[in-house]
């Protein structure tokens, strides 16, 4: 079986683009067993090809959908279509949203995709996150660690 594979998307000079990269991070100096974390510009053909193989995928990245900024999001894409405007400051012409759905269509969607963020303020050139996205990391580190441990345990329960 394999690992759960987290990717960590964005851009660390685009303001609160770098929120993925600075989040998987942290998770991986918590090296929770049976977890891969990487990170990731999020080119969508990259990232078809980072979770190819594998049945469990948590995306993190910032979202631009013009929510109040540092509100928390989650999507199920294994259930749910991926919006494209959630991702509108993404320099990408083929970002998540469309690698969710050509996979999809491909039938080469990994079981489980979840995608959590935090909307983001200022998407401008230069490092650092925003004060409303960085108040916000810890609930969203809270949120993919219960995940994640949720994800572990159903996998554990499921090896004879």
């Amino acid at each position: 079986m394999r690992k759960l594979l987290i990717i960590g998307i964005g851009n660390e000079m685009r303001q609160d683009d770098g929120l993925g990269r600075h989040v998987a991070r942290i998770l991986a100096r918590r090296s929770a067993p049976g977890v891969t974390v990487v990170e990731s510009a999020g080119e969508g053909t990259s990232l078809i090809e980072l979770w190819k193989g594998h049945d469990q995928i948590i995306l993190i990245d910032a979202f631009s959908s013009d929510s109040t900024p540092g509100l928390l999001h989650s999507i199920d894409a294994s259930i749910t279509r991926v919006p494209q405007q959630l991702f509108h400051a993404s320099s990408h012409a083929f970002g998540i949203a469309e690698a969710v759905e050509v996979s999809r269509r491909l039938d080469i969607l990994p079981a489980t995709v979840l995608i959590y963020g935090i909307e983001g303020e200022d998407f401008g050139h230069g490092a650092g996150l925003s004060e409303s996205v960085s108040d916000k990391i810890n609930d969203l580190l809270d949120v993919v660690d219960a995940k994640m441990r949720e994800l572990l345990h159903a996998r554990s329960r499921q090896v004879p």
